[in-house]
């Protein structure tokens, strides 16, 4: 019981006592989400073919043929997540392997991408990779290969994701941080700025929301986000999202996901 009342605990982050007022309202905001924390691994360090990571070698079945972009290129691998090392969110896998390949010189224009996931897990694997050279690599926005831990996270809103249209007494989230003190700011920023590496969640974007511009887009969620970091770059300070309507994420169709990015 007392593990339960920690875990229980350590996922109801709390409110800032500043914006007490606002409570009841921000509740209806809350969403779960998952918080990727990404390593970059040392040179004397490896990580399994089937393991969660950022770049790196993917795992792919001897009968599934390697991704290519449309230059007939190898792709390379942004990110593999292993749902079996990932807790339990509400319509998300709870198995099987998913993985977001890109171009290796187009992948700006996010059109030349592609997206698999794998139900199982088959015992007989490709292992030769020797055509993945490190040139293929220079333009990518993930400098090296990333080992992934996952946290349950508690989020109540993210002020550039569109559904996150809340105002406090009339003011925006930008007009209202303007009175607050700067510990202020970072205990609201902790809750409500969508930043970081996830699953799930409220979504950020360094300019705006490209689902509020497209009505057949405007009902997608977040599947994953990888943000800029020491060894993660999209652009200039930017970010990187994979969306999914509700529909084809309960039933695991991730052909037809899409991959949005942008930067300062």
């Amino acid at each position: 019981m007392p593990t339960v009342v920690t875990t229980i605990k350590a996922l109801n982050r709390m409110i800032p006592e500043f914006l007490d007022e606002f409570k009841d309202e921000l509740e209806k905001f809350k969403l779960e989400s998952i918080k990727i924390n990404a390593i970059s691994i040392s040179d004397n360090e490896s990580l399994t073919i089937t393991q969660s990571k950022f770049s790196g070698k993917p795992y792919l079945p001897i009968t599934r043929e390697y991704p290519k972009d449309k230059l007939g290129n190898p792709m390379i691998l942004l990110a593999q997540i292993n749902f079996k090392e990932v807790p339990q969110l509400e319509n998300y896998p709870t198995d099987g392997i998913l993985q977001f390949f890109v171009s290796a010189t187009e992948w700006y224009d996010m059109s030349d991408y592609k997206i698999l996931f794998h139900k199982t897990i088959e015992n007989e694997y490709q292992t030769d990779f020797s055509f993945l050279t490190e040139k293929l690599y220079e333009e990518s926005p993930v400098y090296c290969e990333h080992k992934l831990t996952f946290k349950k996270n508690v989020e109540y809103g993210g002020y550039q994701d569109f559904r996150f249209d809340m105002d406090f007494h009339g003011e925006s989230y930008y007009e209202f941080q303007e009175r607050l003190t700067r510990e202020q700011k970072a205990e609201m920023d902790d809750i409500l700025d969508g930043i970081g590496h996830k699953i799930g969640g409220y979504a950020y974007f360094t300019q705006s929301d490209a689902r509020d511009y497209n009505e057949k887009q405007r009902d997608d969620i977040l599947l994953l986000q990888i943000d800029t970091d020491e060894e993660i770059m999209f652009g200039d300070s930017g970010v990187g999202n994979l969306f999914i309507n509700p529909k084809s994420l309960r039933e695991k169709d991730f052909d037809k996901a899409w991959f949005h990015w942008d930067c300062c």
